[in-house]
């Protein structure tokens, strides 16, 4: 009689079978079935693989960030853009607040002169406002005026009496040479060949930096305009240069 096999190992051989006949196509089944197991180290292995593979959501928005400036192949150097328009706005700021300084600066041009008499200046500034007016002969306003008419209107604005006519008016005040005329002075002038006599005159409105004398007049053409004593004919019918306002006045 053949020796039997004990129970024991007879069920666990079957218990073999059975596992190996079982066809598994997932992990997922095989743990269900009960013929895998796995540990917490490994399981803790494939979370960090996981985490590790999952891709970064967008960060929330935070302190600013350290910039960082890189460098293409050209070797320029290239910024991110929010460092850009800081530039740009701190560029701008930077010029208007030059512009402001530069506006408060006083006029490089302008020389402050203290011998004129305040008078004198605003005897020249009522006479500018003539600037303009048609000739007219023997008028006195801004309908139309003629050389003297325009000096005699200017200086009775402030009371003060000259003759009506260049011939007389050259009579009043004192003489001075024409390298010391200023603001308010009168040039007389004879552009009459035939007459040989003064019949023009000119109230002095600038003599700038470099010694040129400007002077408001009336004229047959242009009516009152400003004329300068560089100019050939001024220069070739002068006569005389006369003083009406005094430092003292």
């Amino acid at each position: 009689m053949k020796k039997l096999l004990p129970l024991s190992l007879f069920f666990l051989m079957m218990v073999s079978f059975t596992t190996s006949a079982q066809i598994v196509t997932s992990k997922k089944e095989a743990q269900k079935k009960g013929i895998y197991s796995y540990s917490e180290k490994e399981n803790s292995t494939d979370n960090a693989v996981a985490v590790a593979t999952e891709k970064p959501s967008k960060p929330t928005q935070g302190p600013a960030q350290p910039v960082i400036t890189t460098t293409n192949n050209d070797n320029v150097a290239e910024t991110a853009p929010e460092v850009q328009e800081d530039a740009v706005t701190e560029k701008k700021d930077k010029k208007k607040k030059k512009r402001v300084i530069e506006s408060q600066r006083p006029d490089p041009d302008y020389i402050p002169a203290p011998y004129e008499n305040y008078l004198a200046m605003q005897i020249v500034n009522n006479a500018m406002e003539f600037e303009g007016v048609n000739y007219r002969t023997g008028g006195t306003t801004k309908d139309g005026m003629d050389c003297s008419g325009m000096v005699y209107t200017t200086f009775n604005i402030f009371d003060i009496s000259l003759p009506r006519s260049s011939y007389e008016m050259a009579k009043a005040g004192r003489k001075i040479d024409l390298s010391d005329v200023r603001k308010g002075d009168l040039l007389f002038f004879d552009n009459n060949p035939r007459r040989k006599r003064i019949n023009h005159v000119g109230l002095v409105t600038e003599v700038t930096e470099d010694g040129e004398i400007k002077f408001i007049h009336a004229t047959l053409q242009l009516g009152v305009v400003v004329s300068s004593m560089s100019e050939t004919y001024y220069d070739k019918t002068f006569v005389q240069a006369n003083r009406i306002i005094e430092d003292d006045f």
